[in-house]
């Protein structure tokens, strides 16, 4: 019995591969690797809003990313730039003194609300008393996550962590800090806003806020901060769907998005 030969010519209706547009491809400014995160983690998702805002801008060459402590603690693994590592809540101290050493690099912060919020609340509140001229990325999934889901200082009222299993009881424990709209107050900041990553038309707007936060920077008019309200499929005890919906439920009400300071000069760029 004859074998037959394998099909190696390509049908004429089918285009070549040379021939087909590529509309979707890894930011040059995003690492080639794998990812340590949890399925469902929007982390992954907005490190490539970073990575896209900074290849748009072409600034990838002189771009320093600081990681905190915590699940994104590798972020450097993931930013196709140079990166350093930061103590605990100490990343927003870091970037201060690489851009003041540099001015002509492009600083950024990656930061949980446990590094930002807690042991790190002095240095990002210090950094928007004196205006750095750093941009910061705020991560806020309500809990901390690569620790074991305790209560962060972001945690929801009434909800269940390992350090608060009968819910987070404000008279005990207090209320979730609503960091962003606090330091928008601090004259050096330029830039405090809120996004999500719990639909599409929401992470459309992340990413614009990402790039103006970038461009305050570039402009020199101070600190610019971007919260992102972010899953924790893990230590919420929910799958990659429900989560997204917890976000929109559970996180909105009470961190709603918006925009807490816009300098001037970036109103017109919204």
């Amino acid at each position: 019995m004859a074998i037959a030969e394998p099909i190696t010519q390509i049908a004429p209706d089918e285009p070549k591969l040379e021939e087909m547009e590529i509309i979707y491809q890894r930011p040059e400014a995003v690492a080639e690797t794998y990812t340590h995160y949890c399925p469902g983690c929007t982390h992954g998702i907005i490190h490539r809003l970073v990575g896209e805002v900074i290849d748009e801008l072409g600034v990838r060459e002189r771009t320093i990313g600081v990681s905190p402590v915590g699940c994104a603690v590798f972020a450097y693994r993931y930013f196709n730039t140079d990166g350093v590592e930061a103590a605990h809540g100490r990343a927003p101290a870091m970037a201060t003194g690489i851009k003041r050493a540099a001015p002509d690099k492009v600083v950024f912060t990656y930061q949980g609300d446990g590094d930002l919020a807690s042991i790190g609340g002095n240095e990002i509140l210090h950094a928007c008393a004196r205006g750095e001229n750093i941009t910061v990325i705020f991560v806020n999934n309500a809990v901390y996550g690569m620790t074991g889901g305790q209560m962060a200082p972001t945690t929801l009222p009434g909800m269940v962590t390992t350090s608060s299993p009968y819910g987070r009881d404000v008279k005990l424990q207090g209320a979730p800090i609503h960091i962003t709209e606090m330091l928008a107050m601090m004259p050096g900041v330029a830039y405090a806003v809120r996004r999500s990553t719990h639909s599409v038309a929401e992470i459309r707007k992340t990413k614009k806020a990402i790039k103006l936060a970038f461009e305050a920077q570039l402009k020199g008019l101070g600190l610019g901060l971007v919260e992102v309200l972010s899953t924790c499929p893990t230590n919420w005890r929910l799958d990659p769907n429900e989560s997204l919906n917890f976000i929109r439920d559970n996180m909105v009400p009470i961190y709603p998005p918006g925009d807490f300071k816009v300098h001037d000069e970036l109103k017109k760029r919204r």
